[in-house]
């Protein structure tokens, strides 16, 4: 008996003494991440100190105004740190209509209650992202998101978690995405899809540049914001470069399902290979794949048509993989399905690795020569595919001539999508709801530091708040100040050309 006891003893230490080693590791981590963000919080704050400085100078401003908005920012800086350290959680937002929804959470407009601001609410189960080892995953799409500053993606404001979710706080942009205007218009015109290409390029070079492979582009994750200009979203697989370490399979190795199915993630019942289909014509495999294609992109199983062949045979693979991706989908843009589309997930596999013997292109329609030639340049082995060495090996290929990479998003866009107000959802598919939505009893902050379990500790650091979040304050009151000044110039102006036309004896 006293033995038994004893073991019950020892066991409970060992759990005892590995919880606490856990508990120290988040603390370790919790003090990282608090010094390394106070640090960058105050380079931000020079740096946003330095931008206003700069306009400022450049400007007509009297010295006054130029002193009141300085002291605005300062203002707008106090408010951030205020912000920064008030909890906020789920409830802080009004929970409203569902515009997306995947295996491991969903999408939800979202209205924040104090400012009335809209958003998109990306919200993760934690319990899921543990059984599914997407840990890493999640923590690379939170740090990306916070890190690059981009007019290319979509902006994250805030992110937060409480006992049972993760929650990422996105800009909403309501002009659907790719995939849907692709299914609205079957092929696009090459002048409209060479606006959406560089813009992917230049959003995709964007994560590249802070050292991200993104590993999930395709049409489904390429938004239009309310003027039809794309934007890149979905961090969910992206990873730091440093981290791709996957071990080496041969293109002669055989493509079982056991191979596959760790990066793929394809359910059993896609695992029948022998049913594979031999099209008869183009447009027959153009009518199943607008039929099948909504199915796959909402399914837990996805779609392997826009994955690089060194991803499927999990070989090293680095940055290069993203413009395979891009080649895929400017074939699907030209031609009306991906490259290598079958009718199940394992055959569109083999082909993509065996690229060299199926990739072709259907006489109708007509491509030029220079759109086949990226395409071909992008859909080929890494040690000769275009970006490789870098973006600027894409943008100077001669199908892009003429594009003008540094105003692309002040320009009007190839295409401007119906958006009938702030709430409007009509560009995305409609959900049910599965259960109404619930509010959390506990939100970020220091009321969950006693809450913390071993599936909390996974996720410290997570939260984040973008000075974003109360610059637009600052914006306007720059405007506000240039208009009144420039309003006062033009009436001071007046009255002088006024006095001058009547014949004052005072004026000069």
């Amino acid at each position: 008996m006293e033995d038994l006891e004893e073991e019950e003893n020892g066991e409970e230490e060992v759990l005892g003494s590995s919880l606490t080693m856990e508990k120290v590791a988040a603390a370790k981590k919790f003090i990282e991440n608090h010094y390394r963000a106070q640090m960058k919080n105050i380079q931000d704050r020079k740096e946003r100190r330095w931008i206003l400085e700069r306009k400022l100078a450049s400007s007509d401003v009297p010295s006054e105004e130029r002193l009141n908005l300085i002291k605005d920012l300062e203002r707008k800086e106090t408010e951030y740190m205020r912000l920064k350290r008030n909890k906020i959680c789920v409830n802080d937002f009004e929970l409203l209509t569902i515009i997306g929804r995947g295996a491991f959470g969903e999408v939800r407009l979202c209205r924040e209650k104090k400012s009335g601001n809209i958003y998109a609410m990306k919200k993760l189960k934690k319990s899921e992202m543990l059984r599914r080892g997407q840990v890493e995953h999640v923590r690379a799409e939170r740090n990306l998101l916070a890190e690059v500053a981009s007019h290319c993606i979509v902006k994250l404001y805030y992110s937060f978690q409480d006992t049972e979710y993760l929650y990422l706080i996105m800009e909403y942009l309501p002009g659907g995405d790719i995939m849907t205007l692709l299914m609205r218009e079957d092929t696009l015109s090459e002048n409209v899809a060479r606006f959406y290409m560089a813009q992917s390029v230049l959003a995709i070079e964007s994560i590249h540049k802070h050292h991200y492979i993104h590993r999930d582009i395709k049409p489904d994750n390429l938004l239009l914001d309310k003027n039809g200009h794309m934007k890149l979203s979905d961090f969910g697989l992206c990873k730091p470069i440093d981290c791709i370490t996957l071990s080496t399979l041969h293109e002669n190795q055989t493509m079982d399902d056991e191979n596959l199915a760790e990066p793929m993630d394809i359910d059993s019942c896609f695992r029948d290979a022998d049913n594979r289909k031999s099209w008869r014509s183009p447009r027959e495999q153009l009518q199943h794949w607008q039929m099948n294609r909504r199915k796959l992109a909402f399914s837990t199983v996805g779609t392997p048509d826009y994955i690089a062949p060194e991803v499927l045979l999990k070989k090293g693979y680095g940055m290069e993989c993203d413009w395979w991706s891009l080649g895929a989908i400017m074939y699907e843009m030209l031609v009306g399905y991906p490259p290598f589309y079958s009718d199940d997930p394992i055959t569109t596999c083999r082909k993509i690795v065996h690229w060299r013997n199926h990739l072709r292109f259907p006489e109708d329609p007509q491509l030029t020569l220079e759109a086949k030639d990226l395409i071909y340049r992008l859909l080929c082995d890494v040690d000769h595919r275009l970006g490789t060495r870098g973006a600027q090996e894409i943008k100077a290929h001669p199908w892009f001539k003429g594009v003008e990479w540094d105003k692309l998003y002040e320009m009007e866009a190839a295409f401007k999508p119906q958006v009938n107000g702030e709430l409007d959802t009509q560009n995305f598919m409609k959900f049910d709801e599965v259960e109404p939505p619930e509010a959390a009893r506990t939100g970020s902050g220091s009321s969950r530091k006693m809450l913390l379990t071993p599936k909390d500790l996974n996720f410290v650091g997570y939260t984040y708040k973008n000075f974003d979040a109360v610059k637009e304050g600052l914006r306007q009151s720059f405007d506000e100040a240039m208009q009144d000044y420039a309003s006062k110039r033009t009436a001071d102006e007046t009255s002088l050309q006024m006095l001058a036309s009547s014949g004052d004896p005072m004026l000069p």
